[in-house]
């Protein structure tokens, strides 16, 4: 190969190699120059797409509100609100199965580190806005109303639930148990409870 200008490093071989660190000697044992090392870059370099190695964890989620903002955007007039949201919530989180290792480690990491599950309110807090402003321009009301807040803490809160059982069971894809958590919130859990009869 000639001389010239390195690759760029993206943000995304950061992330894989933060991820393969935090794995593997945890995350509070592992510095923003071990990353910077491990992808072949410089510590400033690190900088410029992340501000935190904590960042670089929720940089995936954060994308995905995002996407959720977007997709909300696309919903049809006629599809009634709580199907809207189940719908988009479940197809921003369809995964393929190569990157389901990933999700994983990144979810557990999230869920069992102090520092990182303090870190968390302001990635969930832009998560669950995204649901609210859907729902208030639905229902005609400002999105820091009771109803829009409600319907996105709510929905925030059943996913969360989603999560944590997808994780422990471990036995099916993500997004059945998403649906069937957001489903049931959509439905007041009337078809849930009587199922547990």
């Amino acid at each position: 190969m000639g001389r010239g200008r390195p690759r760029e490093t993206s943000a995304r071989e950061l992330e894989v190699v933060a991820l393969r660190l935090f794995a593997s000697q945890g995350f509070a044992h592992t510095s923003v120059e071990q990353i910077a090392a491990g992808a072949g870059v410089s510590k400033r370099t690190f900088f410029r797409y992340f501000d935190s190695k904590t960042a670089v964890l929720w940089h995936d989620f954060d994308n995905e509100v995002a996407q959720l903002r977007e997709a909300f955007a696309a919903v049809p007039a006629k599809t009634p609100m709580m199907t809207a949201i189940r719908e988009v919530v479940v197809s921003v989180n369809r995964y393929r199965a190569e990157d389901i290792p990933e999700l994983r480690t990144r979810m557990r990491l999230i869920s069992s580190d102090p520092e990182l599950s303090a870190s968390a309110a302001l990635h969930y807090d832009a998560w669950e806005r995204a649901v609210s402003e859907f729902a208030a321009s639905r229902l005609g009301t400002p999105a820091d109303s009771l109803h829009p807040l409600a319907i996105g803490r709510s929905t925030l809160a059943a996913c969360r639930a989603a999560y944590d059982t997808w994780l422990a069971k471990a036995d099916a894809d993500l997004t059945t148990y998403l649906a069937a958590a957001l489903r049931a919130l959509g439905s007041g859990f009337r078809s849930a409870m009587l199922r547990s009869r």
